[in-house]
This record gives C-alpha cells, sequence and structure tokens, in this order.
C-alpha cells in the first residue's frame, strides 16, 4: 500500500457511533472503505425511513438516537434534527451493509410483527387453567390468551 493512499484513508471523515467500548472510551466507526452500490443504499434509506426513531437529550452530546428496530446502531447530533438525520444515516448503512451481505434487516415495527418470542415458566396446575381459560375465551392458544390479558391490561393503566 503506498504512502498516499494511507494518508487518504487518514483524512476520511469518520462516522461517529454512540456507545463505549470496554475501556470506557466512545467508540467511532469509519465510513465503509469502498461505497456502497447505490441502489443497495437508495433500499436501505427506504427501510430506514420506515422505523420508529428515539432520540433523548444527553448532556455531553446534545441527543442520542436510534430506532426500535435497530438499537444498537446510535447516532448523536447538537439538535433533534441532527440528531435524526444522523441517525438515519447510521441505520441505512447499517442496513445496506446486511443486504449486502444477504441478510434481511428486521420489519419496521409498524408492521406489527411480532418475531420476538417471551419464554414464561409454569408449573403444571398453571398451565392447564391457562389453557381452560383460553380455549373458554376463544383463544387458539395460551400465547395469545396472555398476551391479549396483559395487553389489556396494559391499557388499562
Amino acid at each position: 500500500m503506498s504512502t498516499s493512499a494511507k494518508s487518504d484513508r487518514r483524512s476520511e471523515p469518520r462516522a461517529k457511533r454512540s456507545g463505549s467500548s470496554t475501556n470506557g472510551r466512545r467508540a467511532t466507526a469509519k465510513r465503509p472503505s469502498r461505497p456502497i452500490d447505490t441502489k443497495v443504499m437508495q433500499e436501505a434509506t427506504a427501510i430506514a425511513r420506515q422505523y420508529q426513531f428515539v432520540c433523548a437529550a444527553e448532556p455531553s452530546v446534545g441527543y442520542l438516537g436510534r430506532t426500535i428496530e435497530m438499537p444498537l446502531v446510535m447516532a448523536d447530533g447538537k439538535t433533534v434534527e441532527a440528531c435524526m438525520s444522523q441517525t438515519l444515516e447510521a441505520t441505512a448503512l447499517a442496513i445496506a451493509s446486511m443486504l449486502e451481505h444477504g441478510e434481511r434487516p428486521p420489519a419496521p415495527a409498524s408492521e406489527g410483527k411480532r418475531d420476538v418470542q417471551l419464554n414464561i415458566r409454569l408449573t403444571a396446575e398453571e398451565r392447564l387453567a391457562l389453557d381452560a381459560a383460553a380455549r373458554r375465551d376463544g383463544y387458539r392458544s395460551i400465547s395469545d390468551y396472555v398476551r391479549a390479558a396483559a395487553i389489556s391490561r396494559l391499557r388499562a393503566s
């Protein structure tokens, strides 16, 4: 590798990624060393725009943003608008990388697809009681019954 190639790489702008490394320093990530295919990036950006963004005040940087669907992809900005823009870019880059590797990015939360599993332990008696209650109330499964009961209770509170 030539010296000029090394200096060019060092002069590339760096994309910030909020979070801490194990030694407590702020983590940073370099921009890709090669351009991402334009069509892949457009698809990734379109997917990222469907995601639900969360932005919170963070005294040291202004605001810290992430999405519900990809909570480990974060960005920051001095204003809410800058934070959202940086978060969109970071999320789109993460999605583009997934697409390039043949992976499927998470579905937008607004689609309401249930793709997270929760396991709970029950006694045999509890399971029988829940199964009977689910059937009595017309649910297809204990899972549907428990989910509906829990969501109903959340909405009531």
